[in-house]
């Protein structure tokens, strides 16, 4: 039996009831819808499951003063400013999680995530409650999501392939006693967080 999914607080789509907890098994990577009641958990047994050094990824829009407007005020492309922490402990991610996971849980406008400095195995989880999972051996995680109770399927229905011109879906920044992810580069500061790339979107 699927589950449904429950999609973050930062995010709506237009008909949520056809959208269910699943993965899909690809070379190298598993992409995954994940309801936001499951999502620390599997977070949580990911970094446990990695005892190597880690980093943290985080995926911000730019902010709109970064974004060059053409002579008529169009803007032409959009980025994504990428900061990283590097050399995470166990210890010093689940801090991360802990000070910060409910408002990167919900953000509708952010990616983020982990990776291993060692294997090379990253999860990243993002907008519409996607999680992808990326490593050299993805065989291996397929017992990781069933653990979960979250089964594997032949094709993953995720929100982006029920988006049409009609029903569009909707993202939004997610705030949290006055907190967003847009402060968590400055919160950070003391974990050395570092704005490592812009990146161009379109």
């Amino acid at each position: 039996m699927k589950g449904s999914l429950r999609l973050k607080a930062g995010c709506h789509v237009e008909h949520p009831e056809n959208l269910f907890e699943g993965f899909e098994v690809f070379d190298r990577c598993i992409r995954a819808n994940i309801s936001i009641d499951n999502i620390e958990s599997i977070f949580r047994h990911f970094i446990l499951e990695h005892c190597e050094p880690l980093f943290f990824i985080l995926e911000l829009p730019s902010s709109r003063d970064e974004e060059t407007a053409s002579s008529s005020g169009i803007v032409s492309s959009f980025h994504m400013d990428v900061y990283y922490i590097d050399g995470c402990s166990q210890e010093t991610a689940l801090s991360i999680l802990t000070r910060a996971g409910n408002i990167l849980f919900n953000d509708g406008l952010s990616s983020f995530g982990f990776g291993c400095h060692e294997t090379g195995d990253e999860i990243l989880f993002g907008k519409y409650n996607v999680l992808t999972l990326f490593s050299n051996r993805i065989e291996s995680f397929i017992g990781f999501f069933e653990g979960h109770g979250i089964a594997r399927v032949e094709k993953l229905i995720t929100a982006w392939d029920t988006f049409s011109s009609e029903h569009p879906g909707d993202s939004y920044r997610y705030e949290e006693n006055g907190m967003t992810v847009f402060d968590i580069p400055n919160s950070f500061k003391e974990l050395g967080i570092y704005l490592a790339e812009r990146r161009t979107l379109v």
